[in-house]
């Protein structure tokens, strides 16, 4: 989704070159092919927006690959970048680095000053990981990685499983798959109370090549909106986008997550970036997406 995102952002630029490989093509956690494809390549800018991601349920249920998955795709990345000469790499994280109880909303300088929430911990450790190495790499070797930390990530061409995805389309597919079956209710995961935050995943591309325009750039900055809503308010959101009129009930003897989690972007604000896409109007983009998708049989649901 953040790559498909950032490619049509690029295809404004016409004074790059854009290297690409899908998955099928490089296996990130294959040294020896991570450090072949930059020997060949050269590329002098690195986004690294590859990861494995996934919803409470996914996280909670397989932390070893979350683990294992990414640090093992972020060592083989950042290394061979330093080792192949790139001078700018650019390292996507995750705001669920930060402590469970973060003070909102949450200022970069929070990261590592209390416990993570335990049921993505394996992941926002394995992102922890990246920043910090590219924070080191910077420090000893004076090469210009850093990282960009956004928040909760929606849009054109997302991941609609309903176990594994993250919590706005998982909603999406199930309000949608509930309207046309004409179901009377949905039942959503706990008490619908925590806030989350979600960013347009166009947006964090707009905001992305902003900051490799930035000469020097902090180690990590937000990426977010500055407005959240509660889950209960998002579902609602979505069932009046996509038609849905039953009745939506909650299930306190599920997880809820995180209480809170809304980011503080006055340090990307203050380099002149900001977001431009409305929650609902982003939503209503993402629909129609899905819809194009689920009639062409390309729709994501693994």
């Amino acid at each position: 989704m953040v790559g498909s995102a950032l490619l049509r952002r690029l295809q404004r630029e016409s004074n790059c070159r854009v290297i690409v490989r899908t998955r099928d093509e490089l296996n990130l956690e294959d040294r020896s092919a991570v450090s072949r494809f930059f020997h060949e390549e050269r590329p002098e800018a690195v986004i690294f927006a590859a990861a494995r991601v996934g919803g409470i349920q996914a996280n909670d249920s397989f932390p070893v690959e979350f683990l294992t998955e990414n640090l093992n795709a972020q060592l083989a990345t950042i290394g061979a970048a330093f080792e192949h000469g790139v001078r700018r790499f650019l390292f996507l994280g995750s705001t669920c680095i930060y402590p469970r109880l973060a003070t909102q909303p949450i200022t970069e300088n929070q990261l590592l000053t209390g416990p993570l929430e335990p049921t993505n911990e394996a992941y926002a450790l394995a992102k922890i990981c990246g920043l910090k190495l590219c924070q080191y790499y910077r420090r000893q070797y004076q090469v210009c990685f850093h990282s960009a930390m956004p928040t909760n990530l929606y849009g054109p061409g997302d991941n609609y499983h309903l176990q594994h995805s993250h919590v706005l389309p998982a909603l999406m597919r199930r309000l949608h798959d509930a309207r046309q079956a004409g179901q009377p209710e949905v039942t959503i995961w706990g008490t619908g109370a925590p806030r989350r935050e979600f960013l347009y995943v166009d947006d964090l591309a707009d905001a992305l090549l902003h900051l490799l325009t930035i000469d020097d750039p902090p180690d990590w900055v937000n990426v977010g909106t500055g407005e959240d809503q509660s889950i209960l308010e998002l579902t609602q959101l979505i069932a009046r986008v996509v038609g849905f009129e039953g009745e939506i009930r909650t299930d306190p003897s599920k997880p809820d997550g995180t209480p809170r989690k809304l980011t503080d972007i006055s340090q990307l604000r203050a380099s002149g970036w900001q977001p431009s896409t409305e929650l609902e109007q982003g939503i209503r983009l993402t629909y129609d997406d899905f819809k194009r998708r689920l009639a062409d049989g390309t729709l994501r649901m693994v």
